[in-house]
């Protein structure tokens, strides 16, 4: 059955891609080799704006709260914006600006208004600490930065080398609002290509230390295109089988912004679609149930625990979900068992799951419908059709199906490199372009990637990358500690939860809450470890003389089963 679905797939983008078609498929060389791309696409994020925003005009695009703005309304309110920028602010084709800020429809404005204006969206994740947001702000040199109260507050006396600029997120007419009204003028825009720099992600590398990723016009486009292209191919599938899509689409967006997930499948995707985005700023399964069916939803995108509390929920049968037909995830695996319970739950909709990195600008491979129910253990095929998947061995070499080895993608929409870090960009490719994920898996016959392990020393808590090696500098920055190991141990909730053991040095002590209160103030929430276990012995070692992370992970993880089941 799944090959004949993925037959049906394939010649529904076939149609979607031919010639004359708008994804009429083209190719660029870039670096010695060839990439696809699609050959009416915008040719830069201005002209994304400007296209898209007319086309869709008078329809709802941004539902946030009691705020509704059409798609005229915000484009006006980012050109207004974008010149305030250039005009009050100094702002230069591709000066850094940073956004920290939760989701609102100012995110959305300023987002839009950096990118107008021929700067560089600096995304910056809006839960970190105000020292974990200076070290990103510091590192990719940014000018300004966009940040609602809480953000700003948490930056006040940091010195990052950028000007603050508050905004709040109750008046998208008022935002930038420290910014004379009078700034309003039509200014002369600076010329931009799909080779200028265009937005600056931040990953958590196995070092501990941020790497920012930034990726041209060109990348964040063509990402866009591959979105919508899957989308299409999936709504004429739906279409042929009796159930076309709604007149308008809506998704909600409950995935911070500041991921890959909420910039490009969410929020870009929806303009290209002409689909209404619905803000959630705050998970909560019951609220988010209330705006599906409120909203006329019809698409749900978030990590996997997200999904199976509204299907498992207390309170699912008071509302009516019919309307969505779409429940995907990313950004952590998704158990077995949640699959079933989805297509129990919502009868009327289809499961999905998506592969992509913040360095693939969210695009890799896509198990969808019929064929995820089929193949639930697997991520899918890749996303055609601009993306290209192999899984490369210990020497270099191409392997065969059924053959694990380290996941190597090239696109397109892949990312430029690691800001001013040429020696890490150098190590993230292989000689023909390919980007080396650092996650380990294999394809099957059918060319379905299945994920088995993590080259990088990460852990994935509920689709947050945390770095073993910053959770142990933060603890070891603690004058009484002497060893400290953190690895991952699963969690029905959130994929995997952080623990950390670590023993005292000679002679000192310190207490759980101690080290607790220590901790809060150098990581985030989502990156505390949820135990502290304390070894009065050495942490046992391999023959490198490093801690043997494998043996203890083996040793607490019995004991951290034993208490989830007595509890």
């Amino acid at each position: 059955m799944g090959s004949e679905l993925d037959g049906q797939l394939r010649a529904i983008m076939d149609r979607l891609t031919a010639p004359q078609s708008i994804f009429e498929r083209d190719a660029i060389e870039r670096d010695g080799y060839q990439l696809s791309v699609f050959r009416h696409a915008p040719p830069n994020m201005r002209a994304f704006f400007d296209h898209f925003c007319s086309q869709h005009g008078s329809r709802d695009f941004i539902v946030d709260g009691d705020i509704r703005l059409t798609f005229s309304e915000t484009y006006a309110l980012a050109r207004r914006a974008a010149t305030r920028l250039i005009v009050s602010k100094g702002l230069q084709r591709g000066d850094r600006v940073g956004i920290a800020a939760r989701n609102s429809a100012n995110w959305i404005v300023s987002y839009m208004a950096v990118l107008i204006a021929g700067g560089c969206a600096t995304l910056l994740n809006a839960w970190h600490t105000g020292e974990e947001l200076a070290a990103c702000i510091r590192l990719s040199r940014c000018k300004m930065v966009l940040a609602d109260v809480e953000r700003a507050a948490r930056l006040k006396g940091i010195d990052t080398g950028a000007r603050v600029i508050r905004f709040n997120h109750d008046n998208p007419h008022a935002a930038l609002a420290d910014t004379p009204a009078a700034d309003t003028t039509p200014v002369a825009l600076p010329h931009l290509t799909g080779d200028d720099i265009a937005t600056i992600l931040f990953t958590s590398g196995s070092t501990g230390m941020p790497k920012a990723a930034w990726s041209d016009h060109r990348s964040i486009v063509q990402a866009a295109c591959n979105f919508t292209a899957q989308s299409q191919m999936l709504s004429v599938q739906l279409t042929q089988a009796g159930t076309p899509p709604a007149d308008q689409q809506a998704a909600l967006l409950c995935v911070p912004l500041f991921h890959v997930t909420g910039e490009i499948a969410v929020l870009l995707q929806s303009f290209m679609s002409g689909r209404k985005v619905v803000i959630l700023p705050k998970w909560n399964a019951v609220d988010a149930m209330r705006l599906i069916e409120q909203e006329a939803v019809t698409f749900f995108v978030g990590v996997p625990l997200m999904s199976h509390e509204m299907a498992t929920h207390a309170e699912r049968a008071k509302f009516d979900l019919s309307s969505c037909k779409s429940f995907s995830a990313g950004g952590a695996p998704r158990p077995v068992d949640h699959v079933q319970d989805l297509v129990r739950s919502f009868p009327e909709a289809y499961p999905l799951l998506g592969y992509g990195l913040t360095e693939t600008n969210c695009v890799g491979c896509a198990n969808i419908n019929q064929n995820y129910i089929a193949k639930p253990w697997s991520t899918g095929p890749v996303s055609s059709p601009l993306v290209e998947l192999v899984i490369v061995g210990a020497s270099g070499e191409i392997l065969p199906p059924d053959q694990a080895g380290e996941v190597a993608i090239r696109s397109v929409c892949n990312f430029r490199g690691y800001w001013d870090d040429p020696e890490a960009t150098a190590q993230a490719f292989r000689d023909d372009g390919f980007f080396l994920t650092g996650d380990i898996g294999y394809l099957d016959e059918d060319g379905y990637l299945f994920i088995v392990d993590r080259k990088k020393d990460i852990i994935i808590r509920g689709g947050e990358n945390i770095s073993c090696a910053e959770v142990e500098m933060a603890i070891y920055s603690h004058p009484a500690i002497a060893e400290a190991c953190v690895f991952g141990l699963t969690d029905a909730r959130y994929g995997e939860v952080p623990v950390a053991v670590f023993k005292a040095k000679d002679g000192l002590s310190v207490t759980d809450a101690e080290l607790r209160v220590h901790l809060r103030a150098r990581l985030a929430t989502y990156k505390q470890p949820v135990e502290l276990w304390e070894e009065r012995r050495r942490l046992p070692r391999l023959g490198t003389e490093k801690v043997d992370k494998l043996a203890l992970k083996a040793r607490y993880s019995e004991r951290w089963e034993r208490a989830r089941s007595a509890a």
